[in-house]
C-alpha cells in the first residue's frame, strides 16, 4: 500500500484527496502547513509527498528546496498539487525541485493514474 504524504492548508482539498486515495487502498498522512510537512517527511519518509505551493507559513516551493536539501529524504517523489495554473508555472514548480505538477482542481477519473506515474 502506497504512502503519501499531502501538505495542504485547505481541510476541503485534504478531504476530497485522503477520499480518493483512500478508496484505492493509500494510506494517506496529512500535514496542514510546510513546516509540519516537512517534519513528517523526516520522521516517517512517505512513497510520495503531494506539495501545495501556496500556503501561508511557508510555500511549497520552500519546502520543497529545503526536502531537497535532507539527504536522508531528498530522494522522494515530490509532486506540486497547486492550482498555480498560469503560464510558466509548470516549469517554474519543477526546476524547483518538483518532479511532476498537477493542477487543481484535480481530475477526480485520471487522479490516482497521474499519482502512480511517480510512484513506479
Amino acid at each position: 500500500m502506497p504512502r503519501v504524504l499531502y501538505i495542504e492548508d485547505d481541510a476541503n482539498n485534504r478531504l476530497l484527496v485522503r477520499r480518493i486515495l483512500m478508496a484505492e487502498d493509500f494510506e494517506v498522512m496529512e500535514a496542514t502547513n510546510a513546516h509540519d510537512g516537512i517534519a513528517m517527511a523526516a520522521a516517517s519518509p512517505p512513497d510520495l509527498i503531494l506539495m501545495d505551493i501556496s500556503m501561508p507559513d511557508m510555500d511549497g516551493l520552500t519546502a520543497t528546496n529545503k526536502i531537497r536539501g535532507m539527504p536522508a529524504i531528498a530522494h522522494l517523489p515530490i509532486v506540486a498539487l497547486t492550482a498555480n495554473a498560469m503560464t510558466g508555472d509548470r516549469e517554474m514548480i519543477l526546476k524547483a525541485g518538483c518532479d511532476g505538477y498537477i493542477s487543481k482542481p484535480i481530475n477526480i477519473d485520471s487522479f490516482v493514474d497521474d499519482i502512480m506515474q511517480f510512484l513506479k
